[in-house]
C-alpha cells in the first residue's frame, strides 16, 4: 500500500478559495518516506490579509510561481496508485477535485485515508487533534506550521505513528474494530479489512500485559488482587514517629527530588495548621493564596494523621480539573518522598466510568442511532481499554455526539447487577470503590460529597476528616444539590433510550430478543411492550406541552445580563402563582398519571421476565430497561417536587434560552439558606473540617463564610480555628493596579456609546504597550460583544489578535490555548474566566478588570437571599451583594501572579472602588498590590514606565 499525503494552502473555504501552496508526501510500502513535493501556486486574485497571517505567505511569495496547470502536470504522476491521505482531507480533496476538472484530468478514483480518524481511534486519550498540537507531542518538528510542504510532511509521520500503534494492538482489538466498520461501505472499513487478513497471517502477535475477558482487551486486571497499602497486623511505620520528625524527612526527600524545592512559609503554617486541626478535632477555615502550595499543605498532614490513626481522610474538590492535577501531579510527587507505603486514591461520581456489560452489550448489537459517528467512538474506546486502568471518561478526547454515545455505556446505580454481573471483578467502578475504601486519603468532588450524603452515605467509605479545597464554592453546590435541578433532555434522553421508533430503543430491542427466543410468555411480553409504546409517546407530548407552557412564563427578553447570550430567568413564587397555573397543574398531573401507569406495567413484566430461567439472552436489556423505569420514576417525582410550589424555604426559578424555546428548559428549587443543612450534614457530625480556598476573606475577616456556611455554633464552642496566610509573593514589586479615576460609569449591564468608546480606547492603547498578553474580564457579555469587534478594528493595524469568549466557537480551555500560543493577543472573557484560569509567564502580563463582579440583584436566588436578609433587619448589600463581589473580584484578581517570577499590571475601570464607602473593601482584600489612581490619559505611560523599570519605583 503506497499512501500520498495532500495538502493544499489556499484563500479561503471550500466554495471560492483558491490554491496557493501544495504539499505532497510519499510514503511507500516499506512505510519510508521517499519524497516530499512543495510547491507555491500562483492564485487568480490576492491573498486576503488573515490567510497572510495565518500561513506567513504574502502575495511576493507567489507572484512568479507556477500557474494552477503547470503544478497540477507535476502533480498528477504522483497520484497514480495511491491511497490519498489528508488531515481533514474533506477539505484537500474538494480543491483536488476541483483543480483536477478545471485542468482537464478525470477526478481521483482512489481511496481516501483521514489521519483525524486514525489518530481518534489510536490515540484516544489525545487532548486536541489539532496538527501542530499534536506534532509537538509526539516531538515531530513541524517548523513552518500551514505551510503545505511543511503540514504535509507532519502529516505522514502522524500516518505512520498510527500504523505503529495499530501494529501494537492485540488481534483481538483489530477483529472488533474490523466488525464495527464491516457495515459500512467506507475506506475506513476496507483499510481495516485488509489490516486484519495482514494480520491473521502474522504468527507472532503482541499481547502485553493484557487480559483478554469476553472478546475484549484490557489493561485493567480483577481488582480483587489489589494489595492495601501495608500489610494488616503490621506495625504502624508512624507508631513513635513525631509529626516533626515525619515533616523533616519528607522536607530532605522533597529536595533530593526536586532540586529546585525551598520551603515556603506560608505552606509552612499551612502544614501546622491543618495538622493541629485534625489531631485536635476542630474545623478550619484557612484562606491560602496562589503560590502558597496549597495542596501539599493539606496533603502532607492528611497522610500523617491517617496512616497514624488508622481513619480515613477525605478530599473535596469542587473541578474535575484540580482532581486530576492531585493524581497526575501531586499523589506521584508523594508517593516518592513520603517515608512509608501509603495509598491515596480518586474517587468520582458514577457517571464517569465506563460499564463494561453494557459497552459489551453495544458492541455486540450494534444499535447505533448515527453509525459512522458512533462507530468513531466506539472504536476509541476499544482501543481506549487496551490502555486505561480507570476506565475514567476523563482520559476520552470524545468529539461532537461522543458525549452522547457515552450516556449510553456508563455507570448507574440503577442498572448495576453489582455482584451478579460477569464483568464485576473488572468493573471500573467498583476498582474505584473498592480502592477508595483501602485508601488513606480519598479524592472526591464536592458533588459526589452531597450525593453520598443524599444517599445516606452509601456512595463514600465513612470518614470523619475531612478536607474541602476550593471552599468558596461550597454554599452553591450544596444548594444546587440538597435542592434539585432538572433540564428539559434530562427526561426526554430517557424516553428515547426506552423508545425512539419502532427500531432503535431499549424496548425495541427487547421485543425483537422476545420474538427470536420463542419463549411462551414471549408475547405476551410483546403485547405488553406495543401497549407501552403509544403511552411512551403519549408522556413525551406531555412534558413537550408542559416544557413549552413552563417557557412561556419566562419574559420575552430579560436585561439582566446575568447569564450568557440570550439566557432568561423567571422566578416561580409559592405565595404567587402565575396565572393559568391550574392549568399547567393538571398537565402535569396528566404527566404524573400516564407515567406512573408505564412504570408499573414495565415493572411488573420485568420483574416476571427476571422469574423465568429462558431470558438468559435479554438478561443485559432487562436490566437497563429496569433502570430508565426507575429514572422515570425519579423524573416524576422530581417535577412534582418543582410543580407542587409550596416551600416557603425553597427558591423555584426557570431558565431557557430564546433560541430553543420550551428545550432549552431549565427548573432549579434550591434552598434559600443551606446554613443550617451545612451544619447538621458536616460539622455537627465530623471530628475535623478543613476548608480552604484562595479566596474566604472579606477584608481580612471570615464572618461571611461563618455565616453562610453554619459554622457560627462551632465558632461559639471555640471548635473553629481561621487562618490568613501571608502571600508568598513580593506583590508590590509584581504587580500594579492602576484605576483611571475620571472613568466614564455605567447604568445596568450595556454601555452607552461613550463608554464603550472610551474603554475600546484604553484597551487598544494599553494591548499596543503590552503587546497583547491581554486578559480582560466582564461581568455581562453583552458588554463584551459591544466591545469585541471595535477592538478587533482598533487593534488589527498592529497585528493584535483578540479572542472573544462565546463570540468565535470553542471551548474555554481552547480559547486559552489560542491565547497562550500567540503572544499578541487579547483574551476577552466574562463568569468562567474569572477563575480556575492558570496563565503563568509572559502570555499574561495585563489583566483589565472592567466591572465590579456584582451579582445581578433580580437573580432568583439572589433576591431570595436578600428577602431572608431584610427579614433578619440586616442590609443585603453589604451582607451578601459586597462580600460575593468581593470573593469573585479577588479570585478575578487571582489571574495576574501565578509564579514568583511574574509581573503585571491591574487595570480596574470601574470608579466605584475608589468613590464609594464600599470601594474600600475591594482594594483592602487583596494581597497588597502597589495601588494608583490617575487619570485616564496617564494610565499608558505610566504603564510603560513601570514595565520598563523591572517594577522598582
Amino acid at each position: 500500500m503506497k499512501f500520498a499525503v495532500l495538502d493544499f494552502e489556499t484563500t479561503g473555504t471550500q466554495s471560492v478559495g483558491e490554491i496557493i501552496q501544495v504539499g505532497l508526501a510519499i510514503i511507500e510500502e516499506d512505510g519510508t518516506i521517499s519524497r516530499v513535493y512543495g510547491s507555491y501556486v500562483k492564485p487568480g486574485a490576492p491573498i486576503p490579509p488573515f490567510i497572510t497571517g495565518l500561513t506567513g505567505i504574502t502575495d511576493s511569495d507567489v507572484q512568479d510561481a507556477p500557474e494552477l496547470d503547470e503544478m497540477m502536470m507535476e502533480l498528477v504522476p504522483l497520484l497514480d496508485d495511491v491511497v490519498l491521505v489528508g488531515h481533514n482531507v474533506a477539505f484537500d480533496f474538494h480543491f483536488l477535485q476541483n483543480a483536477l476538472d478545471r485542468c482537464g484530468y478525470l477526478p481521483f478514483q482512489g481511496r481516501i485515508l483521514d489521519t483525524i480518524d486514525f489518530l481518534k481511534i489510536c490515540f484516544p486519550s489525545l487532548s486536541t487533534y489539532q496538527l501542530g498540537a499534536v506534532s509537538s507531542h509526539f516531538g515531530i518538528t513541524h517548523d513552518r506550521p500551514h505551510q503545505a510542504d511543511s503540514d504535509a510532511l507532519a502529516t505522514a509521520i502522524v500516518l505512520l505513528k498510527c500504523l505503529e500503534e495499530l501494529q501494537s494492538l492485540p488481534l483481538l482489538t483489530i477483529q472488533r474494530l474490523n466488525e464495527l466498520f464491516a457495515d459500512e461501505d467506507s475506506d475506513l472499513a476496507w483499510y481495516f479489512d485488509g489490516l486484519l487478513r495482514e494480520r491473521e497471517m502474522e504468527t507472532f502477535q503482541p499481547e502485553g500485559e493484557l487480559s483478554f475477558y469476553r472478546q475484549l482487551a484490557l489493561a485493567v486486571g480483577d481488582w480483587a488482587e489489589l494489595a492495601t497499602p501495608r500489610e494488616d497486623g503490621s506495625v504502624n511505620p508512624l507508631e513513635n514517629i513525631t509529626f516533626e520528625e515525619y515533616m523533616d524527612e519528607v522536607t530532605k526527600r522533597l529536595k533530593a527530588v526536586l532540586p529546585q524545592y525551598e520551603s515556603r512559609e506560608a505552606q509552612e503554617l499551612m502544614i501546622h495548621e491543618v495538622i493541629t486541626a485534625l489531631e485536635q478535632d476542630k474545623h478550619l477555615l484557612i484562606e491560602a493564596g496562589t503560590g502558597t502550595g496549597k495542596s501539599l499543605g493539606y496533603l502532607l498532614p492528611a497522610i500523617y494523621h491517617s496512616v497514624k490513626s488508622d481513619q480515613k481522610v477525605m478530599v473535596s474538590t469542587h473541578t474535575i480539573n484540580l482532581q486530576d492535577q492531585l493524581r497526575e501531579r501531586d499523589i506521584p510527587l508523594l508517593t516518592s518522598v513520603v517515608p512509608f507505603p501509603f495509598k491515596a486514591s480518586i474517587f468520582k461520581g458514577r457517571g464517569h466510568y465506563l460499564c463494561l456489560r453494557k459497552f459489551e452489550h453495544r458492541m455486540n448489537k450494534k444499535d447505533f442511532t448515527s453509525p459512522r459517528e458512533e462507530a468513531l467512538t466506539a472504536a476509541q474506546m476499544l482501543v481506549w481499554l487496551t490502555q486505561t486502568t480507570t476506565g475514567d471518561d476523563e482520559e476520552l478526547n470524545l468529539s461532537g455526539r461522543g458525549g452522547d454515545f457515552w450516556e449510553t455505556v456508563a455507570s448507574d446505580t440503577d442498572s448495576c447487577l453489582g455482584r451478579a454481573c460477569p464483568w464485576f471483578r473488572k468493573c471500573y467502578y467498583h476498582r474505584a470503590k473498592h480502592e477508595a475504601g483501602i485508601s488513606d486519603v480519598v479524592v472526591t468532588n464536592h458533588s459526589k460529597l452531597f450525593a453520598d450524603v443524599k444517599a445516606g452515605h452509601q456512595l463514600l467509605p465513612a470518614y470523619d476528616h475531612l478536607v474541602i479545597d476550593e471552599a468558596h464554592h461550597l454554599e452553591d453546590i450544596a444548594g444546587k444539590h440538597l435542592g434539585m435541578q432538572m433540564k428539559y433532555f434530562t427526561f426526554a434522553h430517557t424516553l428515547t433510550r426506552l423508545y425512539k421508533d419502532s427500531r432503535s430503543g431499549q424496548l425495541p430491542a427487547l421485543r425483537q430478543s422476545l420474538q427470536s427466543s420463542g419463549s411462551e410468555q414471549a408475547s405476551e411480553w410483546s403485547g405488553v411492550i406495543d401497549r407501552i409504546y403509544p403511552d411512551l409517546l403519549t408522556v413525551k407530548e406531555s412534558w413537550d406541552a408542559l416544557s413549552d407552557r413552563l417557557f412561556s412564563l419566562l419574559p420575552e427578553r430579560s436585561d439582566a445580563g446575568a447569564g450568557e447570550a440570550g439566557q432568561l430567568v423567571a422566578r416561580l413564587q409559592p405565595g404567587k402563582k402565575p396565572k393559568d397555573w391550574e392549568e399547567l397543574a393538571a398537565l402535569e398531573n396528566t404527566l404524573n398519571l400516564s407515567l406512573s401507569d408505564i412504570i408499573r406495567k414495565g415493572d411488573k413484566m420485568l420483574s416476571e421476565m427476571r422469574d423465568t430461567d429462558s431470558q438468559s439472552s435479554s438478561d443485559s436489556l432487562v436490566t437497563d430497561i429496569g433502570g430508565l423505569f426507575k429514572d422515570l420514576a425519579s423524573i416524576r417525582e422530581q417535577i412534582r417536587f418543582f410543580m407542587s410550589l409550596n416551600d416557603e424555604n425553597i427558591v423555584y426559578w426557570l431558565e431557557g434560552s430564546g433560541n430553543y424555546k420550551g428545550k432549552s428548559l431549565h427548573m432549579y428549587a434550591v434552598p434559600v439558606d443551606v446554613s443550617t443543612q451545612l451544619r447538621e450534614l458536616f460539622f455537627d457530625k465530623k471530628k475535623s473540617i478543613i476548608l480552604t480556598s484562595a479566596t474566604l476573606s472579606v477584608d481580612k475577616s471570615f464572618q461571611f463564610m461563618i455565616d453562610n456556611l453554619g459554622l457560627g455554633e462551632a465558632a461559639e464552642q471555640r471548635r473553629l480555628m481561621t487562618a490568613l496566610l501571608p502571600s508568598p509573593f513580593k506583590y508590590r514589586e509584581q504587580a500594579l493596579l492602576v484605576i483611571p479615576r475620571d472613568f466614564p460609569s455605567v447604568k445596568g449591564s450595556i454601555g452607552d456609546a461613550r463608554f464603550v468608546d472610551t474603554l475600546v480606547h484604553s484597551l487598544a492603547e494599553t494591548a499596543v504597550t503590552t503587546r497583547g498578553r491581554m486578559l480582560v474580564l466582564f461581568t455581562s457579555y453583552k458588554m463584551l460583544r459591544q466591545v469585541y469587534e471595535p477592538l478587533k478594528e482598533a487593534l488589527a493595524s498592529q497585528d493584535i489578535a483578540v479572542l472573544g469568549q462565546g463570540v468565535e466557537g470553542g471551548s474555554r480551555s481552547k480559547l486559552i490555548r489560542r491565547f497562550q500560543d500567540s503572544p499578541a493577543s487579547v483574551l476577552l472573557g466574562t463568569s468562567s474566566f474569572w477563575e480556575g484560569v492558570d496563565i503563568p509567564g509572559e502570555a499574561l502580563t495585563c489583566l483589565a478588570i472592567v466591572r465590579l463582579p456584582f451579582q445581578p440583584p433580580n437573580h432568583p436566588l439572589a433576591e431570595a437571599k436578600s428577602e431572608l436578609l431584610q427579614a433578619q433587619k440586616k442590609n443585603p448589600f453589604m451582607k451578601l451583594s459586597v462580600p460575593q463581589a468581593v470573593i469573585r473580584f479577588k479570585q478575578g484578581f487571582g489571574r495576574l501572579v501565578r509564579t514568583a517570577q511574574d509581573r503585571g499590571i491591574v487595570i480596574v475601570y470601574d470608579t466605584r472602588v475608589i468613590e464609594s464607602h464600599y470601594g474600600k473593601y475591594f482594594l483592602y482584600s487583596l494581597p497588597g498590590p502597589k495601588m494608583e489612581h490617575m487619570l485616564t490619559e496617564q494610565m499608558v505611560p505610566r504603564i510603560a514606565e513601570w514595565l520598563d523599570d523591572g517594577g522598582v519605583s
